[in-house]
């Protein structure tokens, strides 16, 4: 099994709706992500899956957060935008873009240095 992972970044605010804390009001994060995919193959160079390839699929979903109010981007609208329910979607929006022979493993996501959390369905 290979896994293959990238890392990125996104700019973005949120605020949490019903959290006792500071984070209830408007505030702003420049948001780690880190998408592990896994696949058994390898082409016929040798490559299991692009590094390019997975940035660039990694990105055409972040692209919809980035430099954005997070609460009024779907599903963010109706949901609570935790780093745990960016983590879920993120990974679950990768998921189907992804091609049959590469799965998704698991996705990180960090609102600062010291703070995060991962998702993935195992």
């Amino acid at each position: 099994m290979y896994r293959i992972f990238i890392e990125t970044h996104f700019a973005a605010s949120h605020q949490l709706h019903g959290y006792q804390g500071l984070c209830k009001d408007l505030h702003g994060h420049t948001w780690k992500v880190r998408v592990e995919v896994e696949t058994h193959e390898t082409n016929d160079i040798g490559i299991s899956f692009d590094f390019k390839e997975l940035k660039a699929i990694t990105q055409s979903v972040i692209q919809r957060l980035d430099h954005h109010h997070i609460n009024d981007v779907e599903p963010f609208d109706r949901e609570n935008p935790t780093a745990e329910n960016l983590a879920r979607y993120i990974f679950m929006e990768i998921k189907t873009l992804l091609p049959s022979s590469v799965r998704i493993h698991q996705v990180t996501v960090w609102e600062s240095a010291y703070y995060a959390v991962s998702y993935s369905e195992d």
